[in-house]
């Protein structure tokens, strides 16, 4: 069970719907807080309304994390970054995605020119990257020295399109008989505990002489546009959430969702079981498909830790104790 720890995250599910806007529902997009810095998955037309909307700040966007090129994840991204300069952004931002969305960007900032802030983009196949917060936002980082992991999965899609699996990593226990023992100086204890590497009259310390045992950090999966494979099942083992698409909630689409490379509730629960999640969260739901959770039953009768995400809603994740 997922109790009170020394740090946690913040979930906004900016929008849930998927293909096309609706009056009542937005386009799929997740918003990540972490230590007041943010992680921005997927863009669809419109999602500055829900980042707007729940008071979530432009300006300390650091990552835009982009699942595919389809316009309904992607065709926000210009407004989204000339309303990050109108914030006074000056710091990079950085921005992932599959292979083409280095394209798919340059055509999009034709019009969001002179921006105050330079932006990299990153094409990943199977990639893990690492980061940390330093100076005020989150940065690229030694494995070491990461706080953050960002790992990339090819889905099953009609475009290129990938999954992310990010892990929060978690400092390990300051052991303080381990730090007298390799006659550590007090004076330097903190620093060494935040992983910092100190030289200290003449003699170089490291985090291993005070840090004794690792403890588990947070996994949040996102799935969205795909057919269920069995890749999936290895890449989002034991996550505290698991995200997957429903755009199909009836176990009748199953056609419909085999033929437009998406899934069912029914699949994405199975996904959930069989890779030990601890939860699951339905997002990006078919316009046609007015209320998901009439249509629940089809997840819970196999994995029972379903629920469907609606636009607004709010999810903390806290450490395992």
């Amino acid at each position: 069970m997922i109790i009170g720890g020394d740090f946690m995250i913040d979930l906004t599910f900016l929008g849930t719907g998927g293909g096309m806007p609706m009056p009542y529902r937005h386009l799929s997009s997740l918003m990540i807080n972490y230590k007041g810095r943010k992680i921005l998955i997927d863009c669809g037309e419109g999602c500055q309304i829900g980042i707007r909307e729940y008071s979530l700040g432009f300006k300390s966007i650091d990552i835009i994390f982009i699942t595919h090129g389809h316009g309904d994840h992607v065709n926000g991204i210009s407004g989204l970054l000339s309303t990050i300069r109108n914030s006074g952004r000056e710091k990079d931002l950085i921005i992932i995605g599959p292979k083409g969305i280095k394209d798919i960007i340059k055509g999009l900032m034709i019009t969001s020119k002179h921006l105050t802030y330079s932006i990299e983009v990153i094409e990943c196949e199977e990639e893990k990257l690492f980061f940390n917060l330093k100076d005020g936002r989150i940065n690229f980082c030694d494995e070491k020295l990461s706080e953050i992991e960002i790992d990339t999965l090819p889905l099953d899609h009609s475009t290129d399109c990938i999954g992310a699996r990010i892990k929060i990593n978690r400092k390990a226990k300051f052991d303080k008989e381990l730090a007298i023992k390799n006659n550590v100086p007090k004076i330097i204890w903190s620093k060494l505990q935040k992983g910092e590497v100190v030289d200290y009259e003449g003699v170089r310390y490291t985090s291993d002489l005070v840090l004794g045992e690792k403890r588990r950090g947070i996994i949040l999966s996102y799935i969205v546009d795909s057919r269920p494979i069995d890749s999936i099942i290895d890449f989002i083992c034991k996550s505290d959430l698991f995200i997957c698409e429903g755009t199909y909630g009836d176990n009748d689409d199953l056609e419909k969702a085999i033929k437009n490379k998406h899934m069912t509730f029914k699949e994405g629960a199975t996904l959930a079981k069989r890779s030990f999640s601890h939860e699951l969260i339905f997002t990006h739901f078919s316009p046609s498909m007015i209320n998901p959770k009439e249509f629940i039953n089809n997840a819970t009768e196999v994995f029972n830790n379903s629920h469907i995400a609606y636009d607004g809603m709010k999810k903390e994740i806290n450490f395992i104790k």
